[in-house]
């Protein structure tokens, strides 16, 4: 072996610096093995439907309860008490008034068909003549007032054809308004009383139904019958016309048309039954002129005046 020189010593790389060790990783723990038994179970898919779609979570019957007793209050509360507006009452009002209306009217119509239904075949044509003879009269009154009309057109001088029409329309408001004695054609109603169960009402009745029938004047014994004629009873007995004191036997002079007033006394449930159902007696004697003598002042109206046109 040769010997190294020192030249040769020198010639030899200088060492390099150790490379200092990478730190050790931190150990990474390896999964354990589940068992079957403690598998966690698989998270459920989440449902697409949108959250405020989905129905309400069910309800306990506990709370199904409370909820409905809280339903019920609510319910209550808006119903009672009622709320009514002004228009709402009004409304109320007026269908209340139209129903008791109908039922009065239906309730009339029913006893008016139940005393039509009872009543003999005489009876019933006793008043389909009875309406014949007011149709033809006012009939009449129509084709008189276009009488009248067509003179007052048609006359060459008028003022004096309406001087004539007026005097003549005096004389018939005359006897309506019982300032002047009327006679004619009619009729003799006397209705005897012993027992003294007539009363005002009674007559009254028996008035309506002959103006009804078409009476033009009538006369209760000395007492001329007007348009403001009242009827009161009297407490001893017997029955006061305009203030003066009436006794039985009541006779009712009536000019009219003997065919028309006579059935309108006689229909069923009329006049006669009425009173006869009172224990009184009511006799009727058409004849072809009777007088209405009695006479009425006329007095000045304290308050009416006539209206402008």
């Amino acid at each position: 072996m040769t010997a190294e020189t020192p030249d040769a010593a020198s010639d030899t790389p200088e060492p390099r610096p150790k490379p200092q060790p990478l730190p050790a990783p931190a150990p990474v723990p390896l999964p354990v093995p589940e068992s079957p038994r403690e598998a966690a179970p698989e998270p459920e898919e989440e449902s697409e439907e949108d959250p405020e779609e989905a129905g309400p979570a069910p309800m306990s019957v506990s709370a199904q309860a409370v909820d409905r007793h809280s339903g019920r209050r609510r319910l209550k509360a808006a119903l009672w008490p009622p709320r009514l507006s002004r228009g709402q009452l009004v409304v109320a009002v007026l269908l209340f008034s139209l129903g008791l209306a109908l039922a009065i009217q239906v309730r009339s119509t029913n006893d008016h068909h139940s005393q039509l239904r009872g009543a003999r075949q005489e009876d019933l044509v006793r008043i389909l003549d009875e309406l014949d003879s007011r149709q033809q009269r006012l009939q009449q009154e129509r084709a008189e007032l276009e009488q009248s009309l067509a003179k007052l057109e048609n006359s060459s001088n008028q003022a004096k054809e309406a001087q004539e029409q007026t005097r003549k329309k005096a004389t018939e408001l005359g006897v309506l308004a019982g300032t002047v004695k009327a006679t004619g054609p009619g009729i003799v109603l006397t209705v005897d009383d012993p027992q003294g169960q007539v009363k005002a009402d009674m007559l009254l009745d028996t008035l309506q139904e002959l103006r009804a029938a078409g009476a033009e004047a009538i006369q209760i014994n000395d007492v001329r019958v007007v348009v403001n004629t009242y009827f009161t009873d009297v407490s001893g007995g017997g029955v006061q016309i305009d203030g003066k004191k009436v006794s039985a036997p009541y006779r009712f002079t009536v000019v009219g048309n003997p065919q028309d007033l006579t059935p309108a006394l006689n229909i069923p449930g009329g006049v006669v039954r009425t009173l006869e159902s009172h224990q009184a007696r009511a006799t009727i004697a058409p004849q072809q002129k009777v007088l209405v003598d009695a006479v009425v002042d006329p007095k000045t109206p304290q308050y009416a005046k006539p209206a402008p046109k």
